[in-house]
């Protein structure tokens, strides 16, 4: 009996602390994925920057980057010229006719499974088709139940092909049997978002009743450049990528925004504010919304953008250490929601700020990045103050205020995007009321009480929406009236989290069915599946922290003023939660990140000591190597739009001219003669042309301990 307790007592202690790592691992991977929309966020206010201040360097026409932001009218999408482009007889992909039958989907089904591509014709094709549909389409979708058994409902894809065609395999392929309604973020992140889309769109065609598409938060050409899809379709149709993305672009605008199933069920990607009225919502104009991210032109032209960078740039990082100074708030001085963080590994409701984001990937609001792109009504907080008379405009590393426009053109504008916004991005939470969303950055955390007057409104009884990974691929809260969807598995790493979909019949009560994409996961242990996921999530953190080096150190050093190298654990821990703000639990991480000296203090340089620089270039200097660290992924997106043949190369007055801009949106103190020099310093072959994978190939973060095994192997 006595050896049955302490097994018993060993396996709960064994569990409770392979949850705990299963947690913080989550939350890890959630704090950095809101930090990349933060960063998406403030690099759409950089386009703005850009599309106003980059000269024409070639004199040949609007630029890539003037045609994704502010697209002009081109013959490609004004007339059907896709029969001019040849199909090649050695073409062995599927060939498309119009209007499509079920041979066709069932040759798009099989040339996906076998790595095959639909060529270029045949896309802008469909692409054309599923635009004039959906020009006939209403904002609100209605279905209705009494007309099949039951409507299936799939969460965010974000490009997991594998994961669309399990579920065709489980649940039926589209049909008048097997009605779907698929939720929007079919894009983006994973590598078959092409494929997926082709599918989808297909499917909508063949089936316009019994196949519906809501837009979500990645069906925005700002987002795709940062998160996959621009690159993937430049990588595939290199020929006709352009005309290929603008024309997903129209589409995706074109996507209604929500659907309800027999005046009962809400279905909309992200969420609700306290402002939204499903009557309102299907008076707007869908698709003169093209992002979400893009604000309205006029209100730009009222920013003097480099001023208010250097203002906000101040106001950022209110709490950064600086040498000489003491700025770092004593614990005691920490406000209520500071002191009250730890508390999140704890909640059991997930619908709190705890909740993993799908989408990622940007109020357009953030505890690092306090801006606000969708001003709602909501009552302020402690943490964020907030007024409604205020439009608060994402920068990078900035905020930037304006007071909101007058003409009432303008202001019917913001309206429409603000309404999308809080579709599109909105989070629930546990608590009640409404208020922006601090951790995603665009749309509001809504409470439950937010729910309820909403369907009490519209005399409905629930609330699908998805745009969060969920562990078990959905979830319930606000007393069941809100439930989650996600449909893809193993977002952030493999064994990471399930799929899931719902199945809503007759008597609307939902049935949840879950899956898992995997061809390894089943074979490995759950301590197993723990482990990978933290590795991994271990990884990007410490990367993260290598980016924000000279801050760290800069912070650590204020409390070490007799440069022993150590701090205090808990003064270690407040540097990091003031520098990154990702609200961690650092104190739990701190074994994984740093080492003790003798005395139990942090040895904080060992927390850089497994990382280090790509390929060193003696010609950059330090402030420049901190900030092509820190804004790597960022100026690969820039180039990538400038490089229009994606062939690797730009030239090297586009590169100066870039950075330049990016530096100045930045306010990086970086001289111009150093940038000249790296220009030069880069171009190997002294072509005029600079290799800028090779480039940003240098500020990447490698893990040393990587290195060793690949030395040794």
């Amino acid at each position: 009996m006595k050896a049955a307790i302490l097994i018993q007592r060993w396996y709960r202690r064994y569990m409770a602390r392979l949850e705990m790592r299963r947690r913080y691992t989550w939350n890890i991977f959630q704090s950095i994925e809101y930090a990349g929309e933060q960063d998406q966020l403030q690099l759409s206010s950089f386009f703005s920057f850009m599309l106003d201040n980059f000269t024409q360097l070639h004199g040949t026409g609007p630029d890539l980057i003037s045609q994704l932001l502010d697209p002009v009218t081109d013959p490609w999408l004004g007339r059907e010229t896709y029969d001019l482009i040849p199909v090649p007889e050695s073409y062995t992909g599927p060939r498309l006719s119009f209007p499509l039958s079920v041979c066709h989907t069932n040759a798009l089904l099989a040339a996906f499974k076998e790595q095959q591509s639909l060529h270029a014709r045949y896309v802008l094709q469909l692409l054309y088709e599923t635009k004039k549909l959906l020009r006939q389409m209403p904002n609100i979708i209605h279905l209705s139940t009494s007309y099949t058994k039951e409507i299936t409902i799939c969460g965010d894809l974000h490009g997991r092909l594998d994961d669309l065609l399990l579920i065709f395999y489980k649940n039926g392929l589209p049909s008048a049997d097997t009605p779907y309604v698929f939720n929007g973020d079919f894009v983006d992140r994973g590598k078959k978002s092409v494929e997926v889309v082709i599918l989808l769109f297909a499917y909508l065609l063949l089936y316009p009743d019994y196949m519906h598409l809501n837009r979500g938060n990645h069906e925005d050409h700002i987002m795709n450049l940062r998160y996959g899809f621009t690159k993937e379709v430049m990588q595939k149709y290199k020929n006709h990528g352009r005309q290929i993305l603008q024309l997903f672009q129209d589409v995706f605008s074109l996507l209604p925004v929500a659907t309800v199933i027999d005046g009962k069920v809400l279905i909309v990607h992200g969420g609700i504010s306290d402002q939204t009225d499903l009557d309102l919502l299907s008076s707007i104009e869908r698709h003169k919304v093209k992002s979400a991210l893009r604000l309205p032109t006029h209100t730009l032209e009222q920013l003097d953008i480099s001023r208010s960078c250097r203002q906000t740039k101040r106001m950022r990082f209110p709490d950064s250490p600086r040498p000489g100074s003491s700025r770092i708030p004593a614990k005691s001085q920490r406000t209520p929601n500071q002191r009250k963080q730890r508390s999140r590994l704890s909640q059991q409701d997930s619908c709190a700020s705890s909740s993993s984001s799908s989408s990622s990937s940007s109020s357009l609001c953030s505890t690092r990045t306090p801006s606000c792109l969708s001003p709602h009504h909501c009552p302020s907080s402690p943490s964020m103050p907030y007024s409604a008379n205020i439009f608060q405009v994402p920068c990078l590393d900035s905020l930037s205020s304006i007071s909101p426009p007058l003409p009432p053109q303008h202001e019917r504008e913001w309206k429409q995007v603000r309404r999308i916004v809080d579709i599109l991005w909105s989070d629930p939470r546990a608590q009640e009321g409404c208020s922006p969303n601090t951790f995603r950055g665009g749309g509001c955390y809504f409470g439950p009480d937010v729910t309820q007057r909403l369907l009490l409104h519209h005399r409905m009884e629930l609330l699908i929406r998805s745009h969060e990974c969920k562990q078990e691929g959905y979830e319930l809260c606000h007393g069941g009236q809100v439930i989650t969807i996600f449909s893809a598995s193993n977002y952030y790493e493999e064994g990471s989290n399930r799929g899931a979909y719902i199945k809503l019949g007759r008597e609307l009560v939902p049935r949840f069915y879950q899956y898992q994409v995997s061809r390894t996961t089943r074979k490995l242990t759950l301590t197993q599946r723990v482990r990978a996921a933290e590795c991994s999530a271990l990884r990007a953190l410490q990367e993260k922290l290598f980016a924000h080096r000279s801050e760290l150190m800069s912070g650590f050093q204020q409390y070490d003023q007799n440069n022993t190298g150590c701090v205090s654990v808990s003064e270690w821990a407040q540097v990091l939660e003031l520098v990154l703000r990702l609200d961690l639990p650092w104190r739990t991480l701190r074994p994984h990140l740093a080492c003790l000296a003798p005395d139990a203090s942090v040895e904080y340089q060992s927390c850089f000591q497994d990382m280090g620089p790509g390929i060193p270039l003696p010609q950059v200097t330090p402030s420049m190597a901190e900030a092509l660290f820190r804004y790597r992924t960022d100026l690969e997106i820039i180039f990538n739009i400038i490089d229009k043949d994606h062939s690797g190369l730009i030239s090297i007055e586009e590169f100066r001219h870039t950075w330049r801009l990016f530096s100045a949106h930045l306010d990086v103190d970086i001289d111009d003669g150093a940038i000249d020099d790296l220009a030069r310093s880069i171009d190997f072959n002294k072509d005029g042309s600079i290799d800028f994978t090779e480039f940003l190939e240098a500020f990447r973060v490698v893990h040393k301990l990587d290195n060793k095994d690949q030395q040794q192997g």
